[in-house]
């Protein structure tokens, strides 16, 4: 998405809180040697899959679901992957828009077997129901058929979910300017081409122009690589879990830097070694080694966009 790339480098040219070290990344791409360790989409095997339209649904709810779960110190997004799962594998019709549009709090607790109320609880089933209205509105109520209007590209599938679900619409406002972010409309392009294996619902002639998933885990492991620096007060409250306010400079220049950081790192690979990486690979390199060291301070921001 070329509108994000250049939101992303336009922040990072602005940015006073965080650094992108351009050192940093030529140490860590040197030792690789430009070779990202291929990490399977579906590694902790937590997916629906069943090769058709009902995955496209279910990849569809998850992102619209994939949100802010640091608030609950036990909920993770395996709890979200694998609790929609076994709701599918018990009822095929779960997650259909007749019955997205009305799910109520409890209900979806109960749908991913949840004990209590979920982080912005409200704004998750708000959510659902604008996934299960819009579907049912303008795409005969299924998520594939949104998919196959895409033509096989995934830039214009991100055009028509910002345009038809305002709850991907991943902005934010930076110095004056518009900041385009995307993280979950990019990442549900991503699910379907993992999950697919770049064929059927996930093939995209233009796969390659997909960013990485500004969220919270990459930009921890981009600091603890040494290559995304915070100043003094954002280190401060970052490492004492204080919360960074959803819009504020801090907030945009952390996930703005952690893109861009990504892009140098993807344009570095070229330039030494000749291999033309996809940003998903090395996104789902770094959110893996992320989500095995757990003990990383990552900001907090109470956001439904990631």
């Amino acid at each position: 998405m070329e509108a994000v790339r250049a939101s992303a480098a336009w922040v990072a040219s602005r940015s006073s809180h965080v650094t992108v070290d351009l050192q940093e990344i030529e140490k860590v791409v040197d030792k690789i040697q430009g070779n990202v360790p291929k990490v399977e989409w579906d590694f902790e095997g937590i997916h629906y899959f069943d090769n058709g339209p009902l995955t496209v649904q279910y990849l569809f709810v998850l992102d619209a679901l994939n949100f802010c779960f640091w608030p609950d110190k036990d909920l993770s997004y395996d709890h979200l992957a694998s609790g929609l799962k076994l709701a599918l594998e018990k009822d095929k019709t779960a997650l259909d828009a007749d019955r997205l549009k009305n799910y109520t709090g409890p209900e979806l607790r109960q749908l991913l077997n949840w004990p209590r109320p979920l982080p912005i609880e409200e704004e998750r089933v708000r959510l659902l129901h604008e996934v299960g209205l819009e579907l049912e509105r303008s795409f005969g109520g299924q998520a594939a058929n949104l998919v196959k209007s895409a033509g096989n590209s995934a830039a214009t599938l991100i055009e028509l979910i910002t345009r038809h679900f305002p709850g991907f619409r991943d902005h934010s406002l930076y110095k004056g300017r518009q900041v385009f972010l995307y993280k979950r409309a990019q990442i549900f392009v991503a699910d379907l081409w993992g999950a697919f294996k770049g064929q059927n619902y996930g093939e995209f002639h233009d796969i390659n122009s997909i960013t990485i998933f500004a969220d919270y885990i990459v930009p921890a492991v981009l600091r603890e690589l040494g290559i995304l620096k915070y100043g003094s007060n954002l280190s401060c409250s970052i490492d004492s879990n204080s919360e960074i306010v959803p819009g504020s400079e801090e907030e945009v220049e952390i996930r703005a830097c952690s893109i861009y950081a990504v892009e140098k790192m993807r344009d570095l690979i070229s330039k030494k070694f000749g291999k033309q990486l996809l940003s998903i690979d090395i996104d789902l390199w770094l959110w893996s080694c992320g989500v095995q060291n757990m003990a990383l301070s990552h900001h907090r921001t109470l956001s439904i966009y990631y």
